[in-house]
């Protein structure tokens, strides 16, 4: 069972817009990633090239992607307890990848020169006094931020300066009460934005969705004229135990916000918020019965990965009416 747990089965994010322009089955690959324990997370890099894995090993390993062929090109040491998350910067900031792990802290790590990378930064102590659960780079249009959820109950939000070098941080406590398992960020500009004439230039902002063991979905936004960060509406209620992922879709044009939530309950819904309104419409893909891990948009926000305790693994995709049809597994 361990070795089993040890290999990877990828569905790139790439492949998925495939099957949306070809309505084809998404290529999986699988293959031993060399971690003496369980792994976690998988995440490409920007460009689909590169696959960085988080492991209970204390381990991050980074794998050149070519074809069905991979190659280890990186083994970055440093957590003190298991890495559960890794997310990778956009390339304009260079070749960044932040991880977390139970050991309290988010580290960022840069490749200094090929298959050399170093930590750039680390998370002070005491930023965060359980684990660090999930950590999520922001859209490249908002800057270098990071956001990070925590056993604690907070939200972290950390920000690069490039005029002093230096990381600030700012904290969201309190987001939710019994704990704060997965953070997602909204596209840098709300729906219809990029189609709205208007002569002056296009000003990003600043969205968070967050999840936990509270059961509860919750919509946060930085507010300029408070300096700080305040939550949206009132929290996205339906699911009838921890909510273990939430997503926010990508935008290609499309005249609504969307967000994907998975739980322990089994249940995966589809909240969806039309521009210029407060509330969020809720709508169930399916309940699977057994508990829902992750949940995951291709890069187009045009369908929908999905994993559960059975571990199987279910794209969707939504139909003209609506309605979301599951078109491969």
């Amino acid at each position: 069972e361990r070795e089993r747990r040890r290999r990877l089965v990828v569905v790139c994010s790439v492949c998925c817009v495939c099957v949306k322009a070809n309505m084809a089955t998404a290529a999986a690959m699988s293959f031993d990633a060399g971690h003496r324990d369980v792994v976690h997370d998988v995440q490409f890099d920007f460009y689909g090239k590169r696959l960085a894995t988080a492991s209970s090993d204390r381990s991050v390993k980074i794998f050149e992607v070519v074809g069905s062929e991979q190659k280890l090109v990186a083994d970055l040491a440093g957590h003190e307890g298991p890495v559960w998350q890794v997310s990778w910067a956009h390339p304009k900031f260079g070749n960044l990848l932040a991880s977390c792990s139970f050991d309290q802290r988010v580290m960022v790590w840069k490749e200094v020169s090929e298959g050399n990378w170093q930590v750039l930064y680390q998370t002070p102590p005491g930023l965060h006094t359980a684990s660090i659960n999930a950590v999520t780079f922001a859209p490249q249009e908002v800057g270098l931020v990071l956001a990070a959820a925590s056993s604690d109950g907070s939200i972290s939000i950390l920000t690069y300066n490039g005029n002093t070098g230096n990381w600030s941080t700012e904290k969201i406590a309190n987001a939710h009460s019994l704990g704060c398992l997965s953070v997602s960020w909204a596209p840098a500009f709300q729906p219809g934005a990029m189609v709205q004439p208007s002569s002056a230039p296009l000003q990003p902002s600043k969205f968070l969705v967050s999840c936990g063991c509270d059961n509860s979905i919750k919509v946060w936004s930085f507010s300029d004229a408070h300096g700080k960060w305040m939550q949206q509406g009132s929290d996205l209620a339906g699911h009838t135990n921890w909510v273990r992922d939430v997503a926010w879709a990508p935008n290609m044009g499309m005249p609504r916000s969307t967000i994907a939530s998975a739980s322990e309950d089994g249940k995966v819904f589809i909240w969806s918020q039309a521009p210029n309104t407060t509330n969020w419409q809720s709508k169930l893909l399916k309940d699977f019965g057994c508990p829902v891990w992750r949940v995951s948009w291709s890069v187009s926000g045009g369908l929908l990965a999905v994993s559960d305790a059975n571990n199987e693994a279910s794209l969707w995709k939504e139909a003209v009416d609506g309605t979301w049809e599951q078109i491969s597994q």
